[in-house]
């Protein structure tokens, strides 16, 4: 019987990216887990594919914005498919840009596990 995706799971894959633990992120993904981006050359962002993927883009984005902090707004879940909304902020400490975004996540589970998560922000423009 596959495991339920409630709202305490998306509260649990919140509180892990903002500990910035990347093994504890990680352990919320399937192995074949796909993680889309917000930024990247195609509309899907970059396509991180498998384990590996995902937590050396972590690692190396925690390494130039280690405050990176994600506020929940709210959250839902509708079967396999959970929704958070968030303001995400932090400091680039390549340039110094602050971030003050607002911003969702949509997954998709599988038994419990991540198997494809699409982030999506607001762009600031002048």
């Amino acid at each position: 019987m596959a495991e339920p995706v409630t709202e305490a799971l998306v509260m649990e894959i919140e509180a892990a990216f903002n500990s910035r633990d990347v093994d504890r992120i990680l352990s919320h993904f399937a192995e074949d887990g796909v993680f889309c981006t917000a930024r990247g050359p195609r509309k899907t962002g970059i396509e991180l594919k498998g384990k590996a993927a995902i937590g050396a883009f972590l690692r190396e984005r925690f390494g130039y914005i280690p405050d990176m902090l994600w506020n929940p707004h709210y959250r839902f879940v509708a079967g396999d498919h959970a929704v958070s909304y968030w303001n995400v902020t932090g400091t680039d400490a390549r340039t110094g840009e602050r971030l003050d975004l607002n911003g969702c996540d949509i997954f998709r589970f599988r038994d419990g596990k991540i198997v494809h998560k699409d982030t999506f922000w607001k762009q600031l423009e002048a």
